[in-house]
């Protein structure tokens, strides 16, 4: 059966409408509670930058460290039954550090500890809801429901911030807390209400030792997946640290201050939401959407990079957000679509370690560059490294299939059936 066609088409699934409005509702929570965490901490820390630095380190160090397992207990599991339990984790965290705000027994151990705590729960929930989307949705529609899922988080991205400024100023720290925790019950309504018989369940991994190794090795047996991997790692580490670059932009080379920096991100994730709705209407992205995309970003970052005004900077970071959208949402399809059923806990886990683990490393590198060159430098240095590896990723795919057609074209003796399908399979990277 032909996958319909419109940009919210995905939306006709009852179990993916209840996870997307509680999505929407949790993501925004979610937004609100990272600005005022980073208030909470400016405050207990008498403004220290290292306080935060701290904070943000803990709650990615589980991600590095755990975050691969994550994805063996979501092979294991119920996927819908995880994110209840997670989910559910991280409201009660979140209710926590409301009280102990409202009450104003709050020190900063306790934001580093449920920092540290968040980050533990975050490592098992990101693998499980990624892979939970094609159970949703089935194969078909999954590149439309990755799209729109990436335009709630980026509208969230938006609305979040500001109504956590709104409220931080009616009302104080500690109740945006307590909202979002309140947030985290409208994902859980939705998790509860979906028909588990009209989930595309796959066949579940039997509990066995080296599954993490299985994982692995699965992995670097499919080029298209390791491809897909390698060009995500060099985006995200390099490419995607707008927080950084537009911070230092805005800052050092602009000087329009904070409310500089809020137009530049806000820009950016105008061109996110665009790009996600487009991205929505594509049927199946394959490697190539992937590789050229991150080569588009890359030479969008270029030019940003040389933008002599503010304003044209700002206008620049519009594309440059679609191309970062249409990366995202291609790679992201591309992997889950690759990927064996039994499989996709663990590859979406590794997934998820090269597009968010890569933090700890990407940031301080491109800080220093910031610092060391100028800000300029940073935004062009993760610009060419997106085309750099874009650019190699399209050569060993190109090379690959070159090989593929001559072996399909000429079968040289002793060409078994399992190569021909092999062969066969590569041609549609």
């Amino acid at each position: 059966m032909r996958p319909s066609k419109g940009t919210f088409r995905s939306l006709h699934n009852r179990n993916f409408r209840l996870f997307m409005g509680g999505h929407a509702v949790s993501s925004t929570g979610t937004w609100m509670q990272r600005v005022a965490q980073d208030w909470l901490v400016l405050q207990l820390s008498h403004g220290s930058g290292t306080a935060l630095g701290i904070t943000l380190a803990l709650q990615f160090l589980p991600l590095l460290l755990l975050g691969l397992w994550g994805g063996v207990i979501a092979d294991r599991y119920s996927k819908r039954r995880l994110l209840l339990i997670t989910q559910a984790s991280m409201g009660l965290q979140a209710l926590t550090l409301g009280v102990l705000t409202v009450s104003g027994m709050a020190e900063i151990w306790h934001v580093y500890a449920l920092a540290f705590g968040l980050g533990l729960v975050t490592a098992f929930d990101n693998p499980t809801r990624q892979s939970f989307v094609i159970e949703m949705v089935g194969r078909d529609e999954l590149p439309n429901a990755v799209a729109l899922n990436s335009a709630t988080f980026q509208l969230a991205r938006v609305v979040g911030p500001a109504l956590a400024g709104l409220a931080i100023a009616a009302m104080g720290i500690g109740p945006v807390f307590l909202l979002n925790a309140l947030s985290y019950v409208a994902l859980l309504i939705g998790l509860s209400r979906m028909q588990e018989n009209k989930l595309h369940l796959p066949e579940r991994a039997p509990r066995s030792r080296g599954q993490l190794r299985e994982g692995l090795r699965y992995v670097r047996s499919e080029p298209v997946l390791l491809l897909a991997l390698v060009i995500v790692a060099f985006v995200a580490t390099f490419g995607l640290k707008f927080q950084v670059t537009l911070a230092m932009m805005a800052n050092q080379v602009f000087h329009t201050g904070a409310s500089g920096y809020g137009l530049l991100s806000s820009a950016v994730a105008a061109g996110s939401v665009a790009g996600a709705l487009v991205a929505a209407r594509r049927s199946r992205p394959r490697l190539r959407l992937v590789v050229g995309s991150a080569i588009v970003f890359g030479v969008l970052m270029l030019v940003t990079a040389v933008m002599p005004t503010y304003w044209l900077v700002m206008a620049m970071l519009v594309p440059t957000g679609v191309a970062a959208l249409t990366f995202n949402t291609a790679a992201n399809s591309t992997v889950q679509l690759t990927s064996s059923p039994v499989m996709r806990g663990r590859v979406m886990s590794l997934y998820m370690l090269v597009f968010l683990g890569s933090a700890p490393i990407g940031a301080p590198a491109v800080g220093w560059v910031a610092e060391a060159f100028g800000p300029r430098y940073s935004v062009g240095l993760g610009g060419v490294l997106a085309i750099l590896a874009a650019v190699v990723a399209a050569a060993v795919l190109l090379r690959r299939q070159g090989l593929v057609v001559r072996a399909h074209v000429r079968p040289r003796p002793g060409l078994d059936i399992r190569s021909g399908l092999r062969a066969h399979t590569s041609l549609r990277a």
